[in-house]
Formats: structure tokens, sequence, C-alpha cells
């Protein structure tokens, strides 16, 4: 008999740097495709850990292989913690995206750290990983990849949006999901944030209390990113190359806040049909930042549907468990639709102790 019950570990690291978010899941393929999230957890990246993270992408080759390693292991003993504290046992596997440190499908591409082989051994379960790799050489853009799970999921949804290190959306379109990643959010709004010691603007009152620079918004606006067609998807090496330097050029910092927090709004509600009709699930860190939803409610009539704090936090890792087990299954688990890739596929790798 065809096996239809699974209980897994989703494991999400993301650009915003907050931590790495766990989530143990039981997903069922009985008839549709129903979960349950039985424990969740983040454990947030010490201040040494962020900044290794941070500035991994200037690494050679060989600093970068040793920070592969270590990190591997350093996740090794997260999931492990994780496991041993919620008393998790009967894993068919441990779905783990890494960290992205390198992202460039036009060079054909993209580098997560924290996929090492070793990594089952440390863990003693089955792990699926290295999502990302497979699309990029199909000639995709290796991102985004959450939205098939947004189609089986979440499709009582016109949207879905995640707020995250980065936006991006996914919809239904002539029956094909296309999905893209809008602009970055909280990889610049936390990167200024730490210029005065804090980890992030709560409820964004530090930008609801800046100036509005229409030149600067202008600019931001005007940036080539946006007029492009989907497929399309960023990386940290474009935030640091477009994004920072632009920023940097002014110097108030609640001003900044607030010219990108509007310029994201603007970008994200450009994105959408503006039709009250229109159900959109808005999930990820940015959700917690009343004054960046503030600014979306006020330029889009569409109906927006914020989740509880546990699918808001862990949607991601719950959806890259989904990625896992659709891979155990042999079933596609990759959209060319919203990739660009040559074919759907069945992405990652599997590695058994």
């Amino acid at each position: 008999m065809e096996k239809t019950d699974y209980r897994l570990i989703g494991v999400m690291s993301g650009t915003s740097l907050d931590g790495i978010d766990l989530v143990f899941t039981e997903i069922s393929f009985k008839n549709s495709v129903d979960f349950s999230i039985i424990a969740s957890e983040t454990f947030p990246y010490s201040e040494d850990w962020r900044n290794r993270l941070e500035t991994a992408v200037d690494l050679p080759p060989e600093e970068l292989t040793r920070l592969d390693e270590e990190y591997t292991t350093y996740l090794s003993k997260v999931i492990s913690q994780f496991i041993q504290k919620y008393d998790i046992d009967l894993l068919d596997a441990v779905c783990s995206h890494g960290h992205t440190v390198k992202h460039r499908p036009k060079q054909g591409f993209t580098f997560q750290i924290g996929n090492m082989p070793r990594l089952t051994n440390l863990i003693k379960a089955p792990v699926v990983c290295d999502f990302r790799v497979q699309d990029v050489k199909l000639g995709g853009q290796g991102a985004p990849l959450v939205p098939i799970g947004d189609g089986l999921l979440f499709n009582e949804y016109k949207y879905c949006i995640n707020l995250g290190g980065f936006a991006n959306i996914s919809t239904e379109t002539d029956s094909q999901r296309i999905a893209y990643d809008i602009c970055p959010v909280n990889t610049v709004l936390n990167y200024f944030m730490r210029k005065l010691n804090k980890e992030f603007d709560e409820d964004g009152k530090l930008s609801n209390s800046g100036k509005l620079n229409e030149e600067l918004l202008q600019k931001l606006n005007s940036l080539r990113y946006y007029s492009k067609q989907p497929p399309k998807s960023l990386g940290i090496e474009w935030v640091n190359s477009e994004i920072i330097p632009l920023l940097e050029n002014y110097d108030d910092i609640p001003e900044i806040l607030k010219t990108f927090s509007v310029h994201a709004a603007t970008q994200i509600a450009n994105s959408l049909d503006n039709d009250p009709d229109s159900k959109v699930l808005l999930t990820g860190g940015g959700t917690f930042n009343s004054y960046l939803i503030q600014e979306i409610r006020s330029r889009s009539k569409c109906d927006f549907v914020i989740p509880d704090k546990e699918l808001i936090n862990f949607k991601e890792a719950l959806i890259f468990a989904l990625l896992g087990v659709l891979k155990l299954r042999e079933e596609v688990n990759v959209l060319s639709s919203v990739t660009g890739a040559k074919m759907d596929h069945s992405s990652g790798r599997v590695y058994e102790p």
C-alpha cells in the first residue's frame, strides 16, 4: 500500500538573518494535501554567526568551503537540539534549505551552505536538501521555490506574499502558478537598524517617524529590476550593488527607513490587481511591521489576511518540509512556470544515514 502520511522537519534560514526556523509537521496525501504543525521554533543567530553569514558572499573558495563545513556542524546541533527538545521520533526526513550565500542564476550558479552529506550522519536521520541547484542547471532562476506549496496548501488565496528578507509573491494565472521576488524588505530595513545597534524596527515605529524623501523614492522605484517581467529573482548581491550604495548617500536613518518602506509598499501594491475580492495571505517577519502593512493597505483595495503567528513565522519552513516529501515521493516540487527552467522537475538531494 502506498505511503500517505509523513513525519517531517522543515528547516529554513533566510536572507534577513533572524535565525534558523524549524517546524515539525505531519503531512498527509490521503485526498488533498493536508498538514498539521506539531512544534516550531526559531533559533536566533549569534552576532558572530550573523556577521559571518552577512560577509560570506565575499569569501574566497577555500574559506567558503570551511564556512560550509562549520555551518553544517552548527546546523546539525540546532536540528538535534530541536529533535531532543520536542521528543521527535519516527522521522521520515529532515528537509533543509541551508543558507544561501551566492545566488547568480544568470551565471548558472547558486550556492547554499549547510547541505553537506555528513549532515545526515550528524543528526542520524534522512536528509533532503539542496533544492535550488538542479533548477539553475535546467536554466531556471532557482527561486522562488515556495509557490508549489502555496498552490497545494493555501489555494483559497488569490495571492500569497511572504515579507521576509525579500518580498515574494505567488499567484495562479491561466491555470499556471506564477511567482517572483518583488523587492527587498527586511534585508535592507534590518541592515540600517543594525547601524543603531538594534535587530529590527519594532512595529515600524522608526520608519513611521521619518521624513519621506521623494527624490530617493523615485530613484528606488526607477531601478531596472522592477520593469522586468517574471520569472525573476533577487539575491543579496543585487541589494549590495544596487540598493545599499544608493541609500548610503543619505545620512538620516529614519528618513531612509521611511522612504524604503514606502518604496517596498509601492512595489508590493503594484504586483496586485487591486480587487476587493482578491484575498492576499501575508506571512514572514515583515508582517509584524505594522507601519509597512499600513502603507501596503493604503495602496491596494485587496483583502489582506494576516494568519496566526505560527504560520506567519514558519510557513517557509513548512513548505520546505513539503518540498522534501515531494522529492521522496518522486513528484514535481519545482514549477518551470515560476523559475523559468526548461521543465517542471523534482529537485533536491536525498542523503541516508
